[in-house]
C-alpha cells in the first residue's frame, strides 16, 4: 500500500508540473497601452457614428501602430476604408479579420460586398475535391482556436491517466482507459492540423492588392515588360522578394513582379 500510495502521489505531482509549466498566452503590452488603445477604439468608434470616417482611420490605425491586433479592431477598420472608398484597404483589414475570427458572419458579409465592387475576376484553377475538403477543415478555426483545442485535449488525456492511477473501481479505470485513448487519437489529429496552420503561417502569405491600379511586371525591374495589370481588391499570393519587388501568383496561376507598396500583406 505505501508503494501504491507513493506512486499515485509522484504521478500527480508530474501532472501538476506539467500543467503549471504549459505555455501561456501573455500581453506584451503595458496597462498604460492598453489604456491608450481603448480610448482610442472608443474615439474611434465614436468617430466612425459621427461619420468622420478619416478620423476613424486614423484611430483605428494609430491602435494598430501600438502593436495591437483584433477582430473587431481589423473589422471596424475595414469598415471605415470602405467608408472612405478605399476599397483594397478595406478589403485587406476584412481578410485580416476573417483570419483571426474564421466564420464570422459579420466579416463574411461585409467582405462579399466589398468583393463584388473589385474590378478584377479572377477564375480560380479547379482543385480536386479532398483538397477542397481539407482547406475546409483548416479554416474551421483559426490558429488560436486550434492551438485552444490542442491544450484543451492535452489536458483531458493528463486528467485520464490520473484518474487510472487513481480510481479504485475497475470500471472508473476503464472508462478512464476507453477516454484516454479517444483523447489521444484526437490529439494526434488536431496536432497535425495545427502544425499544418502554424508551416502554413510562416510560410503561406496571402496579399491584397490596394493600389487602385498596378501593372505587374515580368521580372523585378522598372524596365521589363509588362505581365498584366491588376486593380485594388484583388487578393493574391507572395512567392518571392527582390529589392523593393514582390513576385505574386493570382488564383488563376498567373505570375509576375509587383512593387510591394502596391500590395498589403494579410
Amino acid at each position: 500500500m505505501p508503494d501504491r500510495r507513493k506512486r499515485r502521489e509522484t504521478i500527480f505531482y508530474i501532472l501538476a508540473t506539467i500543467l503549471i509549466i504549459m505555455p501561456r498566452i501573455s500581453l506584451a503590452q503595458g496597462p498604460d497601452d492598453r489604456s491608450t488603445a481603448d480610448s482610442l477604439m472608443k474615439q474611434g468608434n465614436q468617430s466612425y457614428q459621427d461619420k468622420k470616417y478619416d478620423q476613424a482611420v486614423d484611430d483605428y490605425q494609430k491602435v494598430i501602430d501600438m502593436g495591437f491586433t483584433g477582430r473587431s479592431l481589423y473589422y471596424n477598420l475595414g469598415n471605415s476604408y470602405y467608408r472612405v472608398g478605399k476599397l483594397g484597404l478595406a478589403i485587406l483589414f476584412y481578410e485580416k479579420a476573417l483570419r483571426i475570427s474564421p466564420g464570422d458572419d459579420d466579416v463574411i458579409h461585409n467582405l462579399a460586398i466589398a468583393n463584388a465592387k473589385t474590378v478584377d475576376k479572377i477564375d480560380a484553377l479547379p482543385r480536386f475535391f479532398i483538397f477542397q475538403w481539407w482547406e475546409s477543415a483548416l479554416a474551421l478555426f483559426s490558429l488560436r482556436g486550434w492551438t485552444n483545442i490542442l491544450y484543451a485535449l492535452y489536458i483531458l488525456l493528463l486528467l485520464s491517466i490520473g484518474a487510472y492511477f487513481f480510481a479504485r473501481r475497475t470500471a472508473v479505470q476503464r472508462l478512464s482507459v476507453y477516454a484516454g485513448l479517444v483523447s489521444a487519437f484526437l490529439l494526434i489529429v488536431v496536432g497535425v492540423v495545427w502544425g499544418v496552420n502554424v508551416n502554413r503561417t510562416m510560410t503561406v502569405k496571402d496579399a491584397v492588392v490596394t493600389a487602385p491600379t498596378a501593372t505587374v511586371k515580368l521580372s523585378p525591374d522598372p524596365s521589363s515588360n509588362d505581365a498584366f495589370v491588376v486593380h485594388e481588391g484583388l487578393k493574391v499570393r507572395e512567392l518571392d522578394k527582390v529589392d523593393t519587388w514582390i513576385r505574386i501568383r493570382l488564383q488563376d496561376g498567373k505570375q509576375g513582379w509587383i512593387q510591394q507598396d502596391e500590395i498589403g500583406t494579410i
